[in-house]
């Protein structure tokens, strides 16, 4: 996995390098587990002018994810004292480096000062979101993690629905749900699970509570895995106990043809907004105008959300090897609602199309 880490380093290298910055400082932790291989809390990466350096605030162990890329050099700082995002800046200095590419969007104002305190001379250029830009496009290997943990939630939320959920509350099924992502081999989950049940139902971000799920009752779950750090998101509606009533199979079939129409209009060259409106318009032609989702469905990986955002006003086409999520719901105030949520990645047409990741049975199915 060297050759990966120094390839990347050397892609952002240059674009530090057209910018006019011979060194740049990474300190948004999903950025450095992206060059470095891995992340230690509170470290911060330095591509320096003779070398790229990890700078970590305590020694390394065996708890942290991943393993550091051998090329790095490794400095521990001694002691408590001290931040590595000073410390990498003063090397940097040392370097004779004219200038220095931060992450302004990461650092904090009083962490941008105390830089600047300690080497006024050193010109401090703006990053922006160009490592970002780079973890868009994922290889073969970030997406067989994306795979597997996949796999590991379509397994939780499959054993979970072969239990009896009668009278059990949305925090207790959530938090089964995230002991199975475990039992599975995850890492953990991707994010914080949510169940809703009855008027719950269908609603994005809903926090688990105390209700219990009651027969007749929408039961929707929004769940992912995060194996080796890549997160990836599955989200299913079903019905408890009884036969859908007639408005619940007409509200379900509206968001799956949703779903569908933007999960196929996934195709390298594609307009973010074009796959948003290829969702949302479904909805919209239905009468459902207020209250749906700010986006269609987003980016994953080292993060759960990033880019790109499939939303109304987003910029920028599709690549292929771009996995992203396809989650268009509808919540009804006090009766439910439905929520469809896959994890895909995107292929040209001649590889078969898009890849769907999460193949948990979107029937609807009554439990």
């Amino acid at each position: 996995m060297s050759e990966v880490y120094v390839t990347r380093r050397t892609k952002l290298r240059a674009r530090c390098q057209a910018g006019g910055s011979a060194t740049a400082l990474i300190s948004r932790p999903a950025n450095v587990r992206y060059l470095a291989g891995t992340a230690p809390r509170g470290a911060v990466l330095l591509l320096g002018a003779g070398e790229d350096v990890l700078l970590c605030p305590g020694p390394l162990d065996d708890r942290m994810d991943g393993r550091p890329d051998e090329a790095l050099r490794i400095h521990t700082l001694p002691g408590a004292a001290g931040d590595p995002a000073v410390a990498a800046a003063d090397l940097a200095a040392g370097e004779n480096a004219g200038s220095l590419a931060v992450e302004e969007h990461h650092l904090t104002v009083g962490r941008h000062r105390a830089i600047r305190s300690v080497v006024p001379r050193l010109r401090l250029a703006d990053l922006a979101g160009a490592v970002e830009q780079l973890r868009v496009i994922k290889d073969e290997e970030e997406i067989s993690c994306l795979r597997i943990g996949a796999e590991i939630a379509d397994q939780a939320l499959g054993e979970l629905l072969e239990s009896i959920l009668v009278g059990r509350t949305e925090r207790h099924l959530a938090l089964e749900l995230e002991r199975r992502l475990v039992d599975h081999g995850a890492d953990g989950p991707a994010f914080a699970t949510s169940v809703g049940t009855g008027p719950n139902a269908g609603r994005p971000g809903h926090r688990p509570t105390d209700r219990r799920v009651e027969e007749g009752d929408f039961l929707s779950v929004c769940l992912g895995a995060s194996y080796r750090g890549y997160r990836c998101e599955i989200g299913r509606t079903f019905v408890i106990g009884t036969s859908p009533a007639d408005w619940q199979i007409d509200l379900y079939d509206l968001v799956f043809a949703a779903q569908r129409a933007g999960r196929e209009s996934l195709t390298p060259g594609a307009a973010y907004r074009d796959v948003d409106r290829a969702a949302r318009q479904v909805l919209e032609s239905a009468g459902h105008h207020e209250g749906l989702p700010t986006l269609t469905g987003h980016g994953v990986g080292l993060e759960i959300d990033e880019d790109p955002q499939l939303a109304p006003a987003a910029m920028g086409k599709l690549d292929a090897c771009v996995p992203v999520t396809v989650e268009p719901g509808v919540h009804l105030p006090g009766r439910g609602g439905v929520r469809i949520d896959d994890t895909l990645v995107v292929r040209p047409e001649a590889d078969g199309g898009p890849e769907l990741l999460t193949i948990t049975t979107k029937e609807l199915l009554a439990l």
